[in-house]
């Protein structure tokens, strides 16, 4: 009964994990008053061609190299081993979905911040909703009550930006 965790390999074909917490009084209210209006009709708000027009825009949005190799230094650093800062905490780390998930999320970032280039806190701002689902941390991390966010933040730490 109830959900189950996903298999890694299952998790991990999910672009994004965004935790959402709990909404105010306020917006609590708001959503009781919608829940028990009749419900509204439902038109379509992109057609395909739009839909086609909008990933060729992001496309087109430019990543230097330099952020493209911070972006492959950042998912390497998730993964246990060689030159990992992480040692023992990880026992799987992101795989190269997540580096394909990272940059098409940092283009889609610097896109809604009006750019046409990706920085470096694009990448940053929106590794830990990319990552935190692809982590899957050691029992020492777990008994040092660490948690994937700890871990996401010392990689983000650990490598260098450029």
């Amino acid at each position: 009964e109830g959900t189950y965790t996903l298999p890694e390999a299952q998790a991990d074909r999910f672009m994004f994990k965004v935790v959402v917490g709990y909404p105010s009084r306020q917006e609590e209210r708001e959503i009781l008053k919608r829940a028990t209006l009749p419900t509204p009709t439902v038109s379509g708000v992109l057609g395909i061609e739009e839909l086609e027009s909008l990933r060729r825009v992001l496309a087109m949005v430019r990543m230097d190299d330099l952020v493209a190799d911070y972006i492959v230094d950042l998912v390497h650093a998730t993964r246990p081993g060689g030159s990992s800062p992480l040692g023992p905490l990880v026992e799987f780390g992101a795989s190269p979905r997540a580096t394909i998930a990272l940059s098409q999320a940092s283009r889609a970032h610097a896109f809604l911040e009006s750019r046409g280039y990706v920085t470096p806190d694009d990448v940053k701002a929106i590794a830990a909703d990319v990552l935190r689902h692809r982590i899957l941390l050691t029992y020492e991390a777990e008994a040092d009550n660490l948690s994937v966010e700890d871990v996401i933040t010392r990689v983000l730490k650990s490598v260098p930006t450029p």
